[in-house]
C-alpha cells in the first residue's frame, strides 16, 4: 500500500445545502484524515494520531445520530437494507480491531521479555534466545497483520447497497456512515502495514553502522525495523558489549512505549466501534 487510501481520498460526501453543525464535524474530521500523507513504512506516531482521529470521527457520527431531526428521519426511512450492510462490516470491524489489539499486547510483552534479558545478561545464550524468540513472533505477527489487510481489502471491494431516499438528510447519513467504514478501512490498513513491517536481513557491519547512525532520517524509519537492526548491532558493531546492550534498551524502551500508546488506541478505537455500533441499532430500531 503506497499511500494511505487512494479510493478513500477519492471519496467525498454530498451534505445537505443547510447542515448541522454535526454534519460539519464529520466533514471536517474526514477531510483531516484525506489529506494526511501516509508512506508505505508508516511510523508508530501516524498510526496513534490515524487511531485518534478515527475515534474522534465515530464521536462526531454519534453527535449526529443523536440529533432529534436525525433520529425521526431514520425511523421514517422504509429501506434499511444499507443498515445491514454497515451493521454487518461494524462487527467485522470489531474482530479485525480486537485481533490487532491481541497482536499488539502479544508483541509488546515479547519486547518486555527481550529487555529483561538484556538486563539479566546471564551470557550469550540467553540474549541470542531471547532474540530467537522475538524474530519468531515477528514473522508471525507480520504473517497476521497480511491476513488482516487481505480481509480489509475485501470489505473494502464489496458491493454497496442501493439506496434510493427522498430524504435528504437519510441520504447524508447514509454517505457519512459509509464514509467513515471506507476511512475505518484506510486507518486500520496503516496499523497493520505498520506491523507488518519487512523483517530486515543480515547485513554487512558498514551498513549497519551507517543506519544506526543516520539521524537524518530517522524519523521515518519503521520503529519495528529498527529495533531489527539494533538487535543485529549486537553481533555486528564494533563497540563495547555494554554500549551495544545500551543502546539497544533504549530502542526497546522506545518500542515498549510506542506500543503501550497503539495498545491504548487501538483500546479506545474498540470502544468507539461498540458505542457507534449500539448507537446505529437503537436508531434504527427507534428507540
Amino acid at each position: 500500500m503506497a499511500t494511505f487510501s487512494a479510493k478513500s481520498n477519492k471519496r467525498s460526501i454530498s451534505l445537505p445545502s443547510r447542515s448541522h453543525p454535526a454534519t460539519e464535524r464529520i466533514e471536517e474530521e474526514l477531510n483531516k484524515l484525506k489529506t494526511w500523507e501516509f508512506s508505505a513504512s508508516p511510523t508508530a506516531e501516524a498510526v496513534y494520531n490515524g487511531l485518534l482521529g478515527l475515534c474522534e470521527l465515530h464521536k462526531c457520527m454519534g453527535d449526529l445520530l443523536n440529533l432529534p431531526l436525525t433520529l425521526q428521519a431514520l425511523s421514517q426511512c422504509q429501506n434499511k437494507k444499507w443498515v445491514d450492510e454497515i451493521l454487518d462490516k461494524s462487527v467485522r470491524f470489531l474482530d479485525i480491531c480486537g485481533t490487532t489489539r491481541d497482536i499488539v499486547s502479544q508483541f509488546k510483552e515479547n519486547v518486555k521479555d527481550v529487555q529483561s534479558s538484556l538486563r539479566r545478561r546471564k551470557g550469550d545464550l540467553s540474549i541470542e534466545a531471547s532474540s530467537t524468540n522475538y524474530t519468531s513472533l515477528r514473522k508471525k505477527m507480520k504473517k497476521d497483520a497480511k491476513s488482516l489487510i487481505t480481509a480489509l481489502k475485501r470489505m473494502d471491494h464489496e458491493e454497496v447497497v442501493a439506496v434510493m431516499e427522498v430524504d435528504q438528510l437519510v441520504s447524508a447519513v447514509i454517505r457519512m456512515l459509509r464514509e467513515v467504514t471506507t476511512m475505518g478501512i484506510s486507518v486500520f490498513q496503516m496499523v497493520l502495514v505498520f506491523l507488518s513491517a519487512p523483517i530486515s536481513k543480515p547485513i554487512s557491519k558498514w551498513s549497519l553502522v551507517s543506519r544506526l547512525v543516520n539521524k537524518g532520517s530517522e524519523n521515518n524509519v519503521n520503529e519495528i525495523d529498527s529495533i531489527d537492526v539494533a538487535l543485529t548491532s549486537l553481533s555486528k558493531c564494533g563497540s563495547s558489549e555494554m554500549e551495544k546492550i545500551q543502546f539497544v534498551q533504549s530502542k526497546l524502551e522506545t518500542l515498549e512505549a510506542h506500543f503501550e500508546c497503539i495498545e491504548n488506541g487501538l483500546d479506545n478505537t474498540f470502544r468507539c466501534l461498540i458505542r457507534s455500533r449500539s448507537k446505529l441499532l437503537n436508531v434504527v430500531s427507534g428507540q
